[in-house]
């Protein structure tokens, strides 16, 4: 009997020992991988993002070392024209719609600085789709009037990314006022070299008004809902990259889209009228895919194409839902150079052709 107490004895010591060792151990884990991550990024360089401004894309990245990178966003409202004489209220990062292109390279720690003017009436925040997060780190950027949010993330996949407001309620508006841009992540070994890059985000506007009707418009969230949209832009504006604002090329430059599609709504149908792309990134992921003349963009979504222009003129990009270019999805490529007869020869002729379609004067209304 005093054998079988002084085990039972022991091993109610020997059991609680090894309890409190691991605990203790469970204590110890968290503090020493915190700490650790910590040391890790306080001895990484500190870079402040190179941010710009749609069509125009940051420097490619030429350091082989991760850093942090200081990425600096403030939230505005901001009234500008969709079109000549159509006001609406925008909501931004750092003023434009989009917001800034974002670069950093697969391995970066990307601190955001998201602060918000204290006279704005509603918290703003940031869903990076680039980020490994709750909620795309939307909850620990949640920032409220009068207030600035800094917190970091590790940019662990390369490709191209939406981000966009989702603070709550509402956050679906956040993103119909204007508030998202997108963020490349550069393999660490980076993209091949090309000529140029370009920088485009297709959107729908809902306004209170129907479309092109003057003056300061209101977000219509039921037209919204019914995804009846009264704008199709591209960059934020009808006709944003058309007549002396072309996106400009020469013949034989090797040329990078870097194209999102933020919705909140529809699908694009990404095409360039005139040439195929030779390259498309799908999804802006690592699967490629060749000789294509349009591709599809998901509400949320991106993709990246690359495409060499040998005959110079003026090219249209739209998206080929086609009525959509009515609305204002379309922008213009004019690229510069010598002819070249051996791929287009222009026309040759304009000859008489009498012959008449009796079908042709029969009147169904339509008229051009």
């Amino acid at each position: 009997m005093k054998k079988t107490t002084l085990n039972l004895l022991l091993s109610a010591f020997l059991i609680g020992n090894l309890s409190l060792s691991a605990a203790a151990q469970s204590t110890d884990v968290p503090q020493k991988v915190e700490q650790n991550g910590q040391d890790e990024v306080s001895s990484l360089p500190v870079i402040d993002a190179e941010l710009t401004v749609a069509p125009n894309v940051p420097a490619p990245i030429k350091r082989d070392y991760p850093a942090r990178v200081i990425v600096k966003l403030e939230a505005l409202e901001k009234i500008m024209e969709i079109m000549p004489k159509v006001q609406f209220k925008y909501w931004t990062y750092n003023g434009s719609t989009p917001a800034p292109f974002i670069r950093v390279r697969e391995g970066d720690t990307v601190e955001v600085h998201l602060s918000n003017p204290i006279n704005s009436k509603l918290p703003h925040s940031i869903d990076f789709h680039s980020s490994a997060a709750p909620d795309g780190t939307a909850m620990a950027s949640n920032t409220l009037p009068g207030h600035t949010s800094i917190y970091r993330f590790k940019a662990l996949s390369p490709g191209l990314y939406l981000y966009h407001c989702a603070a709550m309620p509402g956050a679906p508006t956040h993103i119909g006022k204007g508030m998202f841009g997108l963020m490349l992540v550069e393999p660490k070994a980076g993209l091949p070299p090309v000529d140029k890059e370009f920088y485009i985000v297709q959107n729908e506007f809902y306004t209170s008004g129907e479309f092109g009707e003057p003056g300061l418009q209101v977000f219509s969230s039921q037209k919204a809902s019914y995804e009846l949209p009264d704008y199709v832009v591209f960059n934020g504006h009808f006709a944003s990259m058309m007549g002396d604002k072309a996106l400009q090329a020469k013949v034989g430059e090797k040329l990078r889209f870097y194209v999102g599609n933020a919705g909140p709504n529809k699908v694009s149908s990404f095409h360039l009228i005139g040439k195929t792309f030779d390259t498309v990134y799908v999804e802006a992921g690592s699967l490629k895919n060749h000789n294509v003349q349009t591709t599809l963009i998901p509400a949320g979504g991106a993709m990246i194409a690359e495409t060499t222009i040998p005959v110079p003129g003026q090219y249209t990009f739209v998206d080929h839902s086609i009525f959509r270019t009515e609305k204002g999805a379309k922008g213009t490529l004019m690229v510069t150079g010598d002819e070249n007869p051996a791929i287009f020869s222009g026309k040759l002729k304009d000859e008489p052709y009498n012959k008449r379609n009796p079908d042709a004067d029969v009147s169904t209304g339509f008229q051009h």
